[in-house]
């Protein structure tokens, strides 16, 4: 069918809502419905993420629906025991998030899936908790977790409690592929599915055993790091989930100066203080320095809207607050970590840190240092809890954290996801640990530099939108497969690594290796100076990301690194 046929389908179907239909009617720009109705939304292992509005490749409640009814009959497939241990559905503050988890709870309802829902809005890394917690087959999030206000998303888990595998994702994209968006989906009333039993409600039973966990780990690292009455902190939850949990876990450890900035207190899907809900933005942080100015503290951290992510901002000696990067973050709290571990004497044998390939170095130096070893895999917490779950169960070591430079850490065994809730709580333990020995969080990190070199990290996002960006993506990785550079920023090639195909290529010999990571469409240049470039395209969004890592001896010859390979990013497109 063309675009227009399905654009044409969606105008005389009964199921369609009249307000859809204004919609359509309204639009005269042919390039805005062959962007609509030219294909669908790409369903992959973390499921679906788009604008907001009418169209078979938008976030829409028949999108959802669609998608929800080939979910179901993967996990019908997995027999009646599976159908039984049912599926877990969250959703995020984002506008339609709840509406969206209803109807997906609805659709599972009426294929015979038990469901247990969230009375309201809650953090990812609890749904991830309550998969695990309750035993359940597989979990629905409604979230575009970071992203702009008129984006929302649906992921998908498994029962492992870690984001969908590709076995399952490729089983339900098949399955979308084959059903009809309207006349193939099963649903029903939400209060007869909660009558008949199909529908759970979950609160503050799940809610308190969640919290138990994230407070049970941090004693275990420190367990009066934040009782001290002199520290103060700042927390936003940016409008989102994490508005409850996360001051609650931290009155619980014992913190007893947390302000929350008043105006971002509330969830809020229209994000009305900051342009993009995103921790990784200084800018969003604007109230938050203003508060801890007023009340004098030195520590802020914010959560995203369904706060699997956290930043920090910290106090420097010249009075102004500074970003901490997500690599950054994930340096200083391994390194506090296996510490406080240490000082409790509940650091494991073979311990193990995990990062993926895209996240600085500096995690790995400091983990090897302390007699911790780290692995890469590949970007998505899916694959750092695959490989934890590999490790644990062949007995070749214990996790104790992984992260991504993307803003997100996984610490314990009761969560396999990014997760915010935890990492905020450890996070302020550490900034009120160094707090109690005199010591600036700014200080703690350049004492990191000085010890381990100056590593420093660099993405650059070259945006593909509007029709056929999907295209564009695979021609600019094809053609780095076909005319790999030769130099970057000034500096030659020392080794091409394809983590699609698995090999290692030296560039002077040309003697090709393999190595265990691959079946990715990721490629990574090594330079002849230590920096590694990374080109991978965005499993959720329109882009191909850039990530430059970079190591020196000096700050300068660190920044000198990256901006050379910053203008070959840039230039790419």
């Amino acid at each position: 069918m063309s675009y227009k046929d399905v654009c044409e389908k969606w105008m005389n179907s009964p199921v369609v809502d009249d307000s859809f239909k204004r919609e359509l009617a309204a639009i005269t720009d042919e390039d805005e419905l062959k962007d609509r109705f030219g294909g669908n939304l790409s369903f992959g292992t973390a499921g679906l993420r788009g604008v907001m509005a009418a169209g078979t490749a938008r976030m829409n409640i028949y999108v959802v629906r669609h998608t929800t009814q080939a979910f179901a009959q993967v996990v019908l497939e997995e027999g009646e025991a599976a159908a039984k241990a049912g599926v877990a559905v969250c959703c995020d503050s984002r506008l339609n998030s709840q509406e969206f988890a209803v109807q997906s709870a609805c659709v599972m309802a009426a294929n015979g899936i038990n469901v247990r829902i969230f009375e309201s809005l809650r953090p990812t890394p609890e749904l991830s908790f309550a998969i695990r917690y309750y035993g359940c087959t597989a979990g629905i999030n409604i979230t575009a977790s970071h992203n702009p206000m008129e984006y929302n998303g649906y992921k998908v888990y498994w029962s492992d409690g870690a984001q969908l595998p590709p076995k399952h994702a490729d089983a339900v994209a098949a399955k979308m592929a084959e059903i009809d968006m309207f006349d193939d989906v099963k649903t029903m009333d939400y209060d007869e599915a909660v009558k008949k039993g199909l529908i759970t409600v979950m609160g503050e039973e799940t809610d308190e055993a969640f919290l138990k966990c994230c407070t049970d780990l941090a004693k275990i690292a420190d367990p009066e790091a934040l009782g001290d009455d002199s520290f103060k902190m700042v927390y936003t939850p940016f409008h989102g989930t994490g508005y409850r949990l996360v001051p609650e876990a931290l009155k619980r450890m014992g913190a007893k100066h947390v302000y929350i900035v008043p105006e971002q207190a509330e969830p809020d899907g229209r994000f009305p203080t900051v342009k993009y809900p995103n921790p990784e933005y200084p800018e969003g942080f604007k109230l938050a320095i203003e508060l801890a100015d007023r009340v004098g503290a030195d520590f802020i951290i914010g959560t995203d809207p369904d706060a699997d992510r956290v930043g920090m901002m910290i106090r420097g000696r010249d009075g102004k607050f500074v970003t901490v990067t997500g690599n950054q973050a994930g340096a200083l709290g391994l390194d506090y970590l296996i510490a406080g571990l240490k000082r409790t004497g509940a650091l494991p044998e073979k311990p193990v840190a995990l990062k993926s390939i895209v996240t600085t170095e500096l995690i790995k130096a400091v983990a090897n240092a302390q007699g911790v070893e780290c692995f890469d895999t590949f970007t998505g917490f899916k694959f750092i809890a695959e490989k934890k779950d590999a490790l644990e169960n062949s007995g070749e070591g214990k996790v104790i954290f992984g992260a991504e430079e993307s803003y997100g850490y996984m610490m314990g065994d009761f969560v396999r996801d990014k997760d915010a809730v935890t990492a905020a709580l450890v996070f302020s333990q550490m900034a009120a640990w160094y707090s109690r020995q005199g010591i600036l969080l700014t200080d703690a990190l350049e004492e990191l530099f000085k010890k381990y070199g100056y590593y420093g990290e660099k993405t650059v996002s070259l945006e593909m939108t509007g029709f056929g960006a999907q295209e564009r993506m695979k021609a600019m990785m094809a053609g780095q497969r076909s005319d790999p550079p030769k130099e970057i920023g000034g500096v030659a090639v020392a080794q091409y690594r394809d983590y699609r195909d698995g090999t290692v290529k030296d560039a002077a010999t040309g003697k090709c290796e393999s190595m265990e990571l691959k079946d990715s469409d990721v490629l990574s240049y090594v330079l002849e100076d230590g920096t590694v470039v990374i080109v991978r395209p965005s499993g959720t969004e329109p882009k191909v990301k850039v990530y430059i890592l970079a190591k020196s001896g000096t700050p300068a010859g660190r920044d000198e690194h990256i901006a050379a390979c910053e203008a070959w990013a840039n230039a790419l497109v």
